[in-house]
């Protein structure tokens, strides 16, 4: 189990990898952001994206899929997420790219009034398979102390 003692400023986790398919940027598109160069190679042509591009949106949730992913094959203490700052879409994501996630811790803080639990921030860079940065985030998470390691009374 991972908790908030264990965590290194500084340190770097490869998280793992999400092969784009057509059906999926197809999918998303239709059902949460229906813009024509998100559904349409005819379409999407016509703009500076070339050809039919994932929606931003749907770079993060496969993000988000990558993370959740190894977050249960690394059991830790984690509480949740109050949201992220900085989010960039830096190049276009297309159909047969694999993306890589990564991400930095760049910072930690214990609670000053919840002594259970700390917080820390992360740089997280998604990489397309040519090492181009596509997603760009910071991250702020809650985890949990050590019940041992917690200031008590």
């Amino acid at each position: 189990m991972i908790f908030f003692e264990d965590l290194v400023v500084g340190a770097e986790t490869n998280f793992g990898s999400y092969e784009v398919t057509r059906e999926e940027v197809l999918e998303f598109a239709r059902k949460y952001d229906p813009q024509p160069f998100h559904l349409s190679d005819e379409e999407a042509a016509k703009t500076h994206f070339g050809r039919l591009a994932a929606s931003g949106w749907h770079t993060c949730a496969m993000t988000m899929a990558v993370l959740a992913r190894w977050s249960t094959e690394h059991e830790q203490a984690g509480l949740g997420s109050p949201g992220i700052d900085e989010l960039r879409w830096r190049k276009p994501v297309y159909p047969g790219d694999t993306l890589q996630v990564r991400a930095t811790i760049v910072s930690k803080t214990p609670s000053r009034s919840r002594p259970e639990m700390g917080s820390f921030r992360s740089e997280t860079i998604v990489t397309n398979q040519d090492g181009a940065p596509v997603l760009t985030f910071t991250s702020i998470v809650l985890i949990r102390r050590r019940e041992s390691d917690s200031p008590a009374a």
